[in-house]
């Protein structure tokens, strides 16, 4: 059961978790995202807890900074990519409810505090950096990971900053053999 707010990016977006859970929901509207919209996240970030569900995509990703760079301590819930992809759509609105459930009990928190467990070098031993298969292997850990899709540099940040340990990064590098 979800007992955090959940945030999107549109009202068809906000349909879709709807079928998949029974939670609360805050419409951003795309980069129509209002002081006041701003002001409601931060409120119920400090009643119930918040996750931000934004799109698989460039725009999804700038939302979602705007917002965890204003409200703290928020939850952030990944969608994979193939799993919000109709007709050349990418989008929350496009998922099955499985898939929405799965992203949103997998949700993690942005951790403030600096950590550095993982590093440059970490990227490049398991081959996440630096060759021809290094996006498709981010792309298959960052969905087991529960963390999506990123460039390297925004992989290393999110398991540096999402709480992901050493011992669960192993586990799953090692199903990528």
């Amino acid at each position: 059961m979800i007992k955090e707010v959940i945030v999107v990016e549109g009202r068809d977006d906000a349909i879709a978790v709807k079928r998949a859970v029974d939670a609360e929901i805050i419409i951003t509207h795309g980069f129509g995202l209002t002081e006041e919209t701003l002001k409601r996240i931060a409120f119920a970030q400090q009643r119930k807890g918040v996750i931000i569900f934004t799109d698989p995509d460039h725009a999804g990703e700038k939302i979602r900074r705007i917002i965890s760079n204003r409200v703290k301590g928020c939850k952030h819930a990944f969608l994979p990519r193939e799993e919000a992809i109709k007709n050349d759509d990418i989008g929350i609105e496009n998922a099955s409810p499985n898939s929405i459930l799965a992203a949103l009990e997998k949700a993690k928190i942005e951790q403030v505090a600096k950590r550095q467990e993982f590093s440059q070098a970490d990227m490049l031993q398991y081959d996440l950096l630096g060759s021809e298969r290094s996006a498709e292997r981010r792309d298959i850990l960052g969905k087991w990971l529960g963390i999506g899709h990123a460039n390297a540099k925004q992989f290393l940040n999110r398991l540096n900053h999402y709480g992901i340990t050493r011992e669960e990064f192993e586990a799953v590098t090692k199903k990528l053999l």
